[in-house]
């Protein structure tokens, strides 16, 4: 029987990161840790759309830059997470996603965070490659939205919805070539950042997530309990 799990009545979790490759579950985990905790996820995309979208200062700097084929520098998005941070919302903790992508967003967080008493914990999601190509590229969706795959959750008739009979869809990105540049991407930009906090004392965590959902969640509440008790954190 698993460990009753801590909630926001008794657990702050404080800034949190979720890393880990395309398809470890990442969204489906960050969703459900925002349900228990009553926490927000901050995503750097978002922000940026937001910002464009609402034509503020730093939106307009952004639209420029990115009208002439640039990309947006570190300091802009340090601003637009350091606004977000003054938010309400964000008092017992948050969700980082896709930040920080590289070093020195990291090391401006850690300056950021000073005044939370709380610095961002790492949590890491593995799971094998090929487990994680059979999850990506046997993905096939019926016109309902749900979801099946060939490996694991295969049709009762190849090709077609159980319920509908309809045919089923594999996504134009869902095949082995974008997978692997996925991956290249993913470990071009994020191997740094998880050493990073690999390497800065009691911040880091590793999971199994080919696992059931429940069970990650488990064992990334878990992993948050153990960082926020850890004499380095606390």
């Amino acid at each position: 029987m698993s460990k009753p799990l801590p909630n926001a009545n008794d657990f702050l979790p404080g800034p949190m990161l979720l890393l880990g490759a395309p398809g470890v579950g990442k969204g489906t985990q960050a969703k459900l840790l925002m349900e228990e905790f009553g926490i927000p996820q901050i995503s750097t995309g978002d922000l940026l759309r937001e910002h464009r979208k609402n034509h503020t200062p730093l939106g307009m700097m952004a639209d420029e830059l990115m009208s002439k084929g640039q990309l947006v520098p570190d300091d802009l998005v340090n601003d637009m997470v350091a606004d977000r941070f003054k938010q309400p919302d964000t008092e017992h903790g948050y969700i980082l996603d896709g930040y920080p992508r590289t070093i020195q967003q990291a090391e401006w967080l850690d300056t950021q965070l000073v005044a939370y008493q709380l610095p961002v914990v790492a949590v890491n999601i593995t799971v094998p490659e090929k487990i994680l190509l059979e999850r990506i590229t046997g993905r096939r969706i019926a016109p309902s939205g749900k979801i099946y795959n060939i490996y694991t959750h295969p049709p009762k008739v190849e090709g077609l919805d159980d319920e509908t009979g309809e045919k089923l869809e594999q996504r134009k990105d869902d095949t082995e070539e974008v997978f692997h540049e996925r991956m290249k991407a993913f470990e071009a930009k994020t191997a740094a950042v998880i050493e990073y906090y690999r390497t800065h004392g009691g911040r880091f965590a590793e999971v199994d997530g080919d696992q059931p959902v429940e069970v990650v969640t488990q064992a990334i509440r878990e992993a948050l309990l153990k960082l926020r008790h850890h004499p380095d954190v606390a």
